[in-house]
Formats: structure tokens, C-alpha cells, sequence
């Protein structure tokens, strides 16, 4: 379908999902959160597709929170509704068979900051700045911000940030953990390490990546003895697969697999 608020483009095995508000700094408004649903949900359901690369338009805003106009008229019910569908959203992008790679170049703030959170790894250069300032607003973070952050930084470091709404650069939050990875150089630097850590993760066997990220995210909520029952079984399971058996005798073989996602 057409989007009105995001853009897509399809290139090999990796998607590369752009949010196209530039005028408003990619503010997270009830429109381009349906249709980020809407493409998130076409993308898991296309084979063609092992990853996908999530960054926002314009070069000065990855996201820069949600639309204040429209969250300034909602009531308590209305707020309620709209922090659990767009809780819905990132939980479904979180834990997505596919890699979803942040690629945060600018401000990622409030829900901008969550929805990065939400995603599987974040790279950012230089120019990224990132917090929660919800606090400002008289409010907290209502799209996972307050329950993703300090389970990613601690839980110091998170009340730090959220307890005064402070905004940090790119090197602090490398520091900290909220960037996985800083590329110290401008936005065609970073597209393309983004693009090259997504091409490497493509070529990976899909059916073990889904499954990584399955095992790391009911895992991390497990008492370690659970956990090890839950990767225990997932490994067991994929032994079942023509890729393990593929990646085996390609191995013995001495040359490239060639998956079949089976």
C-alpha cells in the first residue's frame, strides 16, 4: 500500500523503513503509528524480508516523540488506550522473528526514544540525541520508556534520565548502553554500517534468528534455570530443521550454505 507518513524501500533481503514526518521531526502522530503497524505486519509476513532497517527522515530526527498536539486532548480514558496500542506496537516490534535495526541519526526523543528501545540493536552517529522528557509534560513515558530503559542502562542511570527529562548526546549513551554501536561520522556513514550489519545479519539462517531473538526475550524475564530449559528446547528444535543440517554438511564441506528458511 501507499503510506502517507512513511517511506519504504525493499533491497535484497533488507527493508529499509523510513518515517517521513520531516517537517515535524518524525512526531509519532495516531496516522504514521497505524501505518508503522500496518508495515511492520506486512514485512514479518514476507519471506523475502530477514531485516529490517528502521530510521527517520529529514537528518535531524530519528523521532522526536509523539504528536503533542494530539496528546494534549486526550482524556485519561483516550491516553489509556492510545499507550496500549502503541505498547502493542513496539512489544510486536520487539519481538519480531525479523532484526528491526534503529538507525538514529538526530533527536530520539519521549516516544522516538522508546520506539529505538523497542527495536533489536540501535546504531546512531554523532548527531544523536536521546531521552525521555515525558516528566516536563507532567507525565511518564506511556509507550514502554519507564520499563525498557532501565532494564537497557540500569536502574540508577534510567531514574537519572527520567527524573529530570534530561537529553544526552550520542557518546553518553553509548557509554550507558541505550546505542549499541556510534558511528562517528554523518548520515551516509551510518546508512551504510546500518546496511552492513543488516546484510550480515540477512545472510544468517532465518529460522536460527527468529529463534535468537525468542530465546533472549522470554529468556531475560526467566529464572536462570527456566531459561536454560527454554534454550534447551529451542535448540532441540532446530536440530529438526533442513537449515541445521545444511549449515552442518556446508560446514564438513568446507564451503557457503545456501538457507532455506526450513
Amino acid at each position: 500500500m501507499a503510506y502517507e507518513t512513511l517511506l519504504l524501500e525493499i533491497d535484497t533481503n533488507v527493508a529499509l523503513l523510513t518515517l517521513n514526518r520531516p517537517s515535524v521531526l518524525n512526531a509519532l502522530n495516531a496516522t504514521l503509528l497505524d501505518e508503522l503497524n500496518h508495515a511492520v505486519q506486512e514485512l514479518a509476513a514476507d519471506p523475502a524480508v530477514r531485516v529490517i532497517i528502521l530510521r527517520g527522515a529529514g537528518g535531524k530526527a530519528f523521532a522526536a516523540g509523539a504528536d503533542i498536539s494530539e496528546l494534549a486532548a486526550l482524556d485519561p480514558a483516550q491516553a489509556q488506550q492510545h499507550s496500549l496500542r502503541t505498547q502493542q506496537l513496539f512489544r510486536r516490534i520487539e519481538t519480531l522473528s525479523k532484526p528491526v535495526l534503529a538507525c538514529i541519526e538526530g533527536y530520539a526523543l519521549g516516544g522516538g526514544c522508546e520506539l529505538a528501545m523497542a527495536c533489536t540493536l540501535r546504531l546512531a552517529n554523532l548527531s544523536a540525541r536521546l531521552g525521555q522528557p515525558e516528566i516536563k509534560l507532567g507525565l511518564i513515558p506511556g509507550f514502554g520508556g519507564s520499563q525498557r530503559l532501565p532494564r537497557m542502562v540500569g536502574r540508577g542511570a534510567a531514574l537519572k534520565l527520567l527524573l529530570t527529562g534530561a537529553v544526552i548526546e550520542a557518546t553518553e549513551a553509548y557509554r550507558i548502553g541505550l546505542i549499541d554501536e556510534l558511528v562517528e561520522a554523518g548520515s551516509d556513514a551510518l546508512l551504510a554500517r546500518t546496511l552492513e550489519l543488516a546484510r550480515i545479519i540477512a545472510s544468517m539462517p532465518p529460522l536460527a534468528v527468529a529463534a535468537t531473538i525468542k530465546a533472549v526475550d522470554h529468556g531475560a524475564g526467566l529464572p536462570l534455570d527456566d531459561a536454560l530449559a527454554l534454550e534447551t528446547g529451542i535448540f532441540g528444535r532446530l536440530c529438526a530443521t533442513d537449515d541445521k543440517r545444511e549449515g552442518t554438511r556446508a560446514f564438513l564441506e568446507k564451503r557457503q550454505p545456501t538457507w532455506s528458511g526450513r
